[in-house]
């Protein structure tokens, strides 16, 4: 965290985001107010975005890796991933109602969770480290969400937008990483009962703890390194799938299990 002033337009773009945030509408993208493809500007829209979650009552349970396809790199034209924070309040139980508007946007994906039992402080970690430190694994919906209009993003949007995080919901039977082979793991995300996005661990950079690490290394750097207790959502295992009031989605990774969650049908308050 800075102790000077963020510049003007740090403060007008996250002052956009959180805007668009409060009153559910989308917004401009903010890659007109930085400086062009300025990712370093970005990060420090979300830094100061997450500020001011943390200053308002919020909690830090992990961190988001986005970017982690082939694909989406070649698209927004990165070769490197990238991450948000995760926060006490988007975290839903499993199967648990997410109320309309809680996601800008929302799309489901299938990913892998990680949960630490220790802290991985080192400026260059290794595999090993990492799955000493890795208390288990889960599976997990992300529902990212972008709170940019109609998905109109750059990687400066996105990365300034919080990676796009929205909420995450994650199963409930932990498993060793010793019980797993990731990168071979398939997953399937269903609609209704109707698959929609098949996917396999290979898929995340290759394996989801490659993913992990890069977050681990990246983020040590910084000076903020992993602790114990924290949630990372690695990345898509498939295609990313739109989801709408009332849609349920369930999520099955090969070696973990299921994780369901359900989308409400009206706001809050609303009667049938």
């Amino acid at each position: 965290m800075s102790d000077h002033e963020p510049a003007k337009e740090i403060v007008e773009a996250a002052d956009r985001l959180e805007e668009a945030r409060r009153t559910g509408v989308p917004a401009a993208p903010v890659r007109d107010l930085l400086p062009a493809g300025d990712v370093g500007a970005a990060y420090a829209v979300q830094s100061l975005t997450t500020e001011r979650r943390l200053a308002a009552g919020r909690r830090i349970t992990g961190w988001k890796i986005g970017l982690t396809s082939a694909a989406v790199q070649r698209q927004l034209g990165v070769g490197s991933p990238d991450f948000g924070a995760l926060f006490d309040d988007t975290a839903f139980p499993d199967g648990a109602d997410i109320p309309v508007g809680a996601v800008l946007q929302p799309r489901a994906e299938v990913e892998v969770a990680l949960v630490l039992g220790a802290d991985l402080p080192h400026e260059r970690n290794t595999v090993a480290d990492l799955l000493r430190a890795t208390a288990f694994a889960l599976p997990a919906i992300e529902v990212v969400g972008s709170r940019i209009r109609d998905w109109d993003i750059s990687l400066v949007d996105t990365v300034a937008d919080n990676a796009s995080s929205g909420v995450y919901v994650l199963g409930t039977r932990p498993v060793g990483l010793d019980a797993l082979d990731l990168r071979t793991a398939g997953a399937v995300l269903e609609r209704r009962g109707e698959p929609v996005s098949v996917g396999a661990g290979a898929a995340c950079l290759g394996n989801p703890l490659n993913a992990a690490l890069w977050l681990a290394d990246t983020l040590a750097g910084l000076g903020r390194p992993l602790r114990a207790g924290d949630t990372l959502l690695t990345g898509a295992l498939g295609p990313v799938v739109d989801v709408m009031p009332g849609d349920v989605v369930e999520a099955r990774i090969e070696g973990l299990g299921t994780v369901r969650a359900a989308f409400a049908a009206k706001p809050e308050g609303e009667g049938a």
